[in-house]
């Protein structure tokens, strides 16, 4: 065990201590900061200024939004305005509505309904607005938790790739220079297999710990933590659950593959089956960001490894029964046991042998 705390420490080190770890750390956390105020940047004006040139002022209200009304004594007045970036849209004679350049949709439906209501109004007709209600209590986090679940289908996605071929470009650095022949002369293969995940797994939990942290920041300063829904603590430990299932999963997977190879140039295709199989699960959690509920996705967050991704989106996207988050991830485990034992048997018997690339079957039939 001391050999694979050593070799884990190793892994930690060389990578925490180089400069591209940290640069890329730095500037990931900086773009999720960003990214994490975009609603904010992107998500329409809150405050609008209107004219209007021989027009009444409609009753535009909407939820969050203020509105600055200015008078123009003619078209023209109104058109330099608009031009000049005084004004947003101006109302003419009743019958028309100005803007610079395309109306921004929100805005034009609001006019829309403000210029009919008044002109009912004025004819004395009323019509009482619908009155809406969510049945569901927590709706009000539906577009929070949607935003939530994309974000994680990129996170998790990313993250997984990246830090499965950080394993497989390890192993076969150590294997094409021969370092792994000395460093099995004094410990054993499943130590030293065992010690590159777990170290590498803690650089990928460093990684994910600060772009989480980075981007609750962003969104406490931002105040869009406001719309977070109820249960975020729990929403963020389950990830970094699922996010470790994920990783030791495809990693001893990719370091088994790995191993297969002595040159740097054969990962790409050795690795081929587990990328395409994360591209998969990739495409299917992007669906369950959108649809949580849906067959497909309900049905493949208990497969794994499909559910290291699908599971957690889907906690983020909608409200699940702790059972049966708790079930899969059992299940999730079982299959990263199972991956163990097939990795560190193809590891074994293959990471001594360079030259030709080896098969798989032809490394498991040997006894």
């Amino acid at each position: 065990m001391n050999e694979l705390m050593l070799v884990a420490r190793r892994e930690i080190v060389t990578q925490v201590r180089s400069r591209t770890f940290v640069v890329g750390l730095l500037v990931t956390a900086v773009l999720v900061a960003v990214l994490a105020f975009a609603p904010k940047l992107f998500g329409g004006p809150d405050s609008y200024t209107l004219g209007v040139v021989n027009s009444q002022r409609l009753p535009v209200a909407a939820q969050g939004m203020t509105v600055e009304w200015r008078t123009y004594p003619d078209e023209a007045a109104a058109r330099k305005a608009l031009l000049d970036g005084d004004a947003d849209a101006v109302v003419v004679n009743g019958t028309k509505v100005l803007s610079e350049g395309e109306l921004d949709e929100r805005l034009g439906v609001l006019l829309q309904v403000a210029n009919r209501e008044m002109k009912l109004d004025a004819q004395g007709v009323r019509v009482p607005p619908l009155q809406t209600e969510a049945v569901r209590a927590d709706a009000r986090y539906d577009a929070a938790r949607g935003g939530m679940a994309t974000t994680l289908t990129f996170l998790l996605f990313f993250m997984l790739v990246g830090q499965m071929m950080m394993v497989a470009m390890g192993v076969v650095e150590e294997k094409g220079s021969r370092i792994v022949e000395i460093l099995l002369s004094t410990m054993k293969p499943w130590q030293l297999l065992g010690g590159k995940i777990a170290g590498l797994g803690v650089v990928g939990l460093i990684n994910l710990v600060v772009i989480v942290a980075g981007a609750l920041g962003a969104a406490t300063v931002s105040g869009l933590v406001t719309d977070f829904p109820p249960g975020m603590a729990g929403i963020v430990a389950g990830t970094l659950v699922w996010f470790l299932l994920g990783y030791v999963f495809y990693a001893t997977l990719a370091a088994a593959l790995a191993s297969l190879v002595s040159r740097q140039e054969e990962v790409g295709s050795v690795m081929n089956p587990l990328t395409m199989s994360l591209m998969g699960t990739y495409f299917v959690a992007f669906f369950a960001a959108n649809e949580p509920n849906g067959t497909l996705a309900a049905v493949l967050s208990w497969v794994p490894p499909f559910s290291a991704m699908i599971m957690p989106v889907r906690m983020a996207a909608t409200e699940l029964p702790l059972w049966q988050v708790a079930a899969s991830a059992v299940v999730m485990a079982l299959a990263v046991a199972g991956a163990l034992a097939l990795g560190a048997t193809v590891y074994r018997r293959a990471v001594l042998r360079t030259g030709a690339r080896l098969k798989i079957r032809q490394v498991l039939s040997q006894r």
